[in-house]
Parts: structure tokens; C-alpha cells; sequence
């Protein structure tokens, strides 16, 4: 996997972490939810820029699911501390390994560009995973809907497998039925 940091837990003052871990301009932040993570870039001075619908703010609990029903969402550049909230976070430049990263600069500038813009979003196909990624990399990219969508798939398959078994259990189960009835 690519370049992944230990996770962060904030203290209560926000103001200190377990770890002395730093972000770098460019790095992408992994904000764990509950449920889900939340995506943002590190741009310099404790400052993220992320694409936040309405329900996404920090410590929404069970509210931030309401994102799935959103269209639209903003980019937002606010503290670091301000997104995170009490919720355990890490660096996470998770394609590294796939994808050579953009020049910082070009990251950062378009990053500032698309402050305090409407874009479409979706959980789907462009959610804040996608936004970071396409910043970093030139590649928007989830691998929480990868994921999700291979969980979903298998599932499929196992039930449709479990189908055919009953299926074919009940078609033989009537042939011996119907044997021993004679």
C-alpha cells in the first residue's frame, strides 16, 4: 500500500497527538467517522481543503451518513483541527505506490482554485476520496467503493451459490421424495 502513517487520536484540547507525525503539503488525511472516512489534503500552515456535502462536519456522528442522499457538495479549506475534530485520522498517500504524485505546486494551486466551489458529488463516483486523489494524483480513485463494491459482489455471488445449492437440494429431495412415495 502506499505511504501510510500511524493513526492520529487527538486529546481533548486538539491541540496535541500521540504521535509527533507531521503532515506534509500535498499529503492526504484519512479521517476515520465511524462507519466511513472522510478525506481531506493537507495544504501548509494546518490547513485542509476538502469536498464537504452538508452533513460533513466533525463530530456529526450518525448525521454524516445523510451524504449518501446528497448531489452537491463544497470545497472547503478550514484548520485541520476544525475537520478532524475528536476523531482518529492519519496520513494516508495510499496509491504512492500505483501512482507517482503530481509537482506540490500544481497540487496546492489547483487545490486553491477549487476553494469555495459547488461541485457535483456522489457517493459512488465523486465523493471526498475521489477529490483528494484526482488532486494528487490526476487519478479520482475510492477504494472505499472498491471495496464496497467488491463486498457487494461477493455477497451476490455467495447468495446466488446458496440459491443453486437449495435449488438443486429441493429438486433431488423431490425425486427420492417421489421414489419412496412409489
Amino acid at each position: 500500500m502506499g505511504s501510510v502513517k500511524p493513526l492520529v487520536h487527538l486529546n481533548l484540547t486538539h491541540k496535541h497527538t500521540i504521535y509527533d507525525e507531521k503532515p506534509e503539503p500535498g499529503d492526504l488525511i484519512e479521517i476515520f467517522r465511524g462507519g466511513y472516512q472522510h478525506w481531506a489534503i493537507y495544504v501548509g500552515d494546518g490547513f485542509v481543503i476538502h469536498l464537504a456535502p452538508p452533513s460533513e462536519y466533525a463530530n456529526a456522528g450518525s448525521y454524516s451518513m445523510m451524504s449518501v442522499t446528497c448531489d452537491r457538495a463544497l470545497v472547503k479549506k478550514e484548520e485541520m483541527w476544525d475537520v478532524v475534530g475528536s476523531d482518529e485520522y492519519r496520513i494516508n498517500n495510499l496509491l504512492d505506490d500505483k501512482y507517482e504524485p503530481r509537482d506540490i505546486r500544481d497540487i496546492l494551486r489547483d487545490a486553491q482554485s477549487l476553494v469555495g466551489r459547488r461541485r457535483p458529488y456522489s457517493v459512488v463516483g465523486c465523493n471526498c476520496e475521489h477529490f483528494v486523489t484526482e488532486l494528487r494524483y490526476g487519478k479520482p480513485e475510492s477504494r472505499q467503493v472498491r471495496s464496497a463494491v467488491e463486498i457487494t459482489v461477493a455477497a451476490g455471488l455467495a447468495m446466488g451459490a446458496i440459491g443453486a445449492i437449495a435449488y438443486a437440494a429441493g429438486c433431488f429431495g423431490s425425486r427420492d421424495h417421489e421414489k419412496h412415495t412409489k
